[in-house]
């Protein structure tokens, strides 16, 4: 009895995890107890090191298991451009696919004042402190297109004009090898507004 009390406590804790109902909880625990106890192991180890040693880096307060992430303690990176974005994972998908060779600022969400979200709650303050102390020309504003992102890169922007910092907003629109007929109208109208000389 006490071995199915562990098994419904091992499917409920899976369920935690993005996107996982608990069909797929209930897959993940079968698999890892049939096919894979030495992975299901292995996980364990490693999620509870991860839980106890990543922090926030003091800069730029991505994810790191240092006080200053891989990017911040790295000098060959330029630090008179700064890429804000809303979450850890942002920063790892924009290095990955770009060319950027900046810093970063993550703000841990985005304005919502209907959710109590206001500029202390994304570190404004912060992000104000660095376009005060560094050396920063350029602010890229790399926040989800959605209102709330929307609004977000909109005051971030009125912010950096006080300091005479120049803002930018990443492009939004057609996918590469989208075509057209298959877009929603207001990625269109985005794409087609946002459009630039070849």
């Amino acid at each position: 009895m006490q071995n199915r009390g562990l098994m419904k406590e091992l499917i409920h804790s899976l369920c935690c995890l993005p996107g996982i109902g608990p069909k797929s909880a209930q897959r993940i625990a079968f698999h890892l107890l049939q096919r894979n106890r030495e992975g299901g192991l292995q996980l364990s180890k490693i999620l509870a090191e991860a839980m106890l040693n990543i922090q926030h880096c003091s800069e730029c307060r991505t994810l790191s298991e240092a006080v200053l992430c891989e990017i911040c303690s790295n000098q060959s990176r330029d630090d008179s451009l700064l890429c804000v974005v809303e979450s850890p994972a942002d920063t790892w998908i924009i290095d990955q696919a770009t060319t950027f060779k900046g810093k970063y600022f993550v703000l841990h969400g985005r304005l919502s004042p209907l959710d109590g979200i206001g500029p202390d709650q994304i570190g404004m303050d912060l992000l104000e402190q660095r376009m005060q102390s560094a050396r920063i020309t350029e602010i890229i504003l790399a926040t989800n297109s959605t209102v709330e992102g929307q609004a977000t890169a909109y005051f971030i922007g009125e912010v950096a004009a006080k300091y005479q910092i120049r803002t930018t907003r990443i492009a939004h629109g057609i996918p590469m090898g989208g075509e057209l007929e298959f877009i929603d109208s207001s990625t269109l109208s985005h794409a087609f507004n946002g459009r630039r000389e070849i």
